[in-house]
């Protein structure tokens, strides 16, 4: 999709408008076609994000509780490389190839199926959020933060489904019995719901933090 304005056709003239994240310009279109600098950029962002979360992750092998308390902190470690990834997002697309990439390095690391689906299917929300927002509203790119910050509970699906083979796991395996027993205990439907309310909490608290940070790049982006 080319990102010119075809001969003859005028941008609106109405500054307020333009102000306004777009809201009397065109509904871009959901293609998916990717250029060369799209790809670029959604291959460097993922690397960034990847490395960015890992770096706190680490701090998991402590005990499970932090690893626990970990989960929150990667999504506001996260959230600057999401958010400066939005101000170079002109179509669809992008988000869900960004959520395709890093739902297959988790899968190769170690994550379920059921995990991996789960990140591409928000990751696929989140693109279709900034859609709705023309990729031009600060607010919608906010939202697309929270909703793709959810892909952090993702890991923890297989617990309903099998709990014994959760902890069965290759991934597992390595942290000794006294951790994986430690991780049993404490996994509790309560404990799950309050991470759950943590992630959603942190993941809109990222977006913020994500806009507040890279304020500069949103307004040249049109986003701010």
């Amino acid at each position: 999709m080319s990102d010119q304005i075809p001969t003859g056709q005028m941008l609106p003239a109405d500054p307020a408008a333009s102000a306004a994240g777009g809201r009397g310009g065109p509904r871009p279109r959901l293609s998916v076609r990717m250029s060369a600098r799209d790809l670029l950029n959604t291959a460097v962002f993922a690397v960034i994000f990847m490395v960015a979360i890992w770096a706190v992750g680490m701090l998991g092998v402590i005990s499970p509780l932090v690893w626990l308390i970990t989960t929150p902190l990667q999504i506001l470690a996260g959230g600057i490389p999401f958010m400066l990834l939005l101000t170079r997002v002109k179509h669809a697309g992008m988000v869900t190839l960004f959520s395709v990439v890093l739902a297959l390095f988790f899968l190769f690391s170690g994550n379920s199926p059921v995990s991996t689906a789960g990140i591409i299917l928000l990751g696929a929300v989140a693109d279709l959020i900034c859609w709705l927002g023309r990729y031009r509203s600060k607010w919608a790119a906010i939202w697309s933060c929270t909703v793709f910050g959810l892909g952090f509970l993702t890991p923890f699906l297989p617990l309903f489904i099998d709990r014994q083979a959760y902890f069965a796991s290759a991934t597992w395996e390595t942290m000794g019995e006294d951790y994986i027993a430690a991780t049993d205990q404490l996994l509790t439907a309560p404990v799950l719901g309050i991470l759950a309310a943590a992630v959603a909490v942190t993941g809109f608290a990222a977006g913020l933090l994500g806009s507040a940070v890279l304020r500069k790049h949103f307004i040249r982006a049109g986003l701010a």
